[in-house]
């Protein structure tokens, strides 16, 4: 049985003006983002390159990914140390840097806001970000670090 995963995505450019790439303005970065069974969603370039604001940009759906995925690991984690979570949000945010006439991602920086059932797990449930982290397969998987700036509140 094999170990490896594969994961098929269709990105299919829908901004041809009807010229074609004749030219830098001359076409729409316009894209269309479907899997099997899933919805579709517009994507484009962020707007500093021509792309349209309304739409998910590459930069955009990385940051959600790696936001993601530390949530899932997160969860996981703190379900078999004992930690109840019974909510979670982040506002993540990346970082692009020019380097060398373009452009790379240089950190994401995560602030996941955590309710846990009672203060015996709040201590657990802070430390357990580091283990999310090793354990998120996309932040194992990028070349920059994701950082982590955790809240965590107790249920009333």
């Amino acid at each position: 049985m094999s170990r490896n995963r594969r994961y098929a995505v269709n990105v299919e450019w829908t901004g041809n003006l009807g010229e074609g790439t004749a030219g830098y303005r001359s076409y729409c970065r316009a894209t269309q983002v479907s899997g099997e069974s899933k919805e579709t969603i517009s994507g484009s370039a962020d707007p500093a390159f021509r792309g349209d604001a309304s739409a998910w940009n590459p930069e955009e759906l990385l940051v959600a990914a790696l936001s993601q995925c530390h949530l899932l690991s997160y969860l996981h984690v703190c379900a078999v140390n004992d930690v109840v979570v019974t909510a979670y949000t982040d506002s993540a945010e990346g970082t692009m840097t020019q380097v060398e006439g373009s452009a790379r991602f240089t950190e994401v920086v995560l602030r996941p806001q955590v309710t846990v059932a009672s203060a015996s797990m709040v201590e657990r449930a802070e430390r357990l970000h580091v283990e999310a982290n090793a354990a998120c397969f996309i932040a194992r998987s990028v070349n920059f670090p994701v950082l982590h700036q955790p809240t965590i509140r107790v249920a009333t």
